[in-house]
């Protein structure tokens, strides 16, 4: 039986660590077990880091730290893919990296499961639509920042069809180190 691996990827900056409620709740909803993360992160540098933390199901494994530079995304393709399932942050991201590599010139893909809008390969999304910040319902991996922003009634979940996506007047990609980063100049290639 193979082990299931998984991972968070937690902001830290000037020694502080970011969200670490929603992940700790994440980790308990992966696995079952409450660990407390405030207990293995230890940032060493006022510099902004990527903390990698590795566990399974009993532990955690590992914790590592990069430092992070945003990429700019500004162009997407839309992936159809009615089989993918990512409901946890597994460190296996097979699948996803193969969808990412039919970007062709564009940044990032979004994926559409069942003529729904879920994600990115790197991140949740919400759309600007009729006035409203709108997350979709059927994301593939329930984030972080997405869930702290539908705590505090910023989001709304909703199905997003491709025609709604097409009709938005912004977007926004959000996951633990970029925050929710608004796009306004934007494209898609079908």
């Amino acid at each position: 039986m193979q082990e299931n691996i998984y991972f968070e990827t937690i902001k830290c900056e000037d020694f502080e660590i970011f969200n670490l409620d929603f992940h700790n709740k994440r980790v308990t909803n992966t696995i079952g077990l409450n660990i407390n993360l405030q207990e293995y992160i230890y940032p060493l540098s006022e510099e902004l880091l990527r903390c990698k933390v590795t566990y399974n199901d009993f532990e955690v494994l590992n914790v590592e730290y990069f430092p992070y530079k945003k990429r700019e995304i500004s162009s997407f393709k839309l992936i159809f893919d009615d089989e993918i399932n990512y409901s946890k942050k597994y460190l296996n991201r097979e699948k996803l990296d193969s969808l990412f590599l039919q970007k062709e010139n564009c940044d990032e893909i979004i994926i559409i499961k069942n003529e729904i809008v879920t994600d990115t390969s790197i991140a949740n999304i919400a759309i600007f639509y009729e006035n409203m910040w709108i997350t979709s319902k059927n994301c593939l991996l329930k984030g972080t920042t997405r869930a702290r922003l539908l705590e505090e009634k910023f989001l709304i979940e909703k199905d997003i069809s491709v025609k709604m996506l097409e009709k938005a007047s912004k977007i926004a990609l959000m996951n633990a180190m970029i925050g929710f980063d608004i796009k306004e100049n934007y494209s898609f290639n079908v």
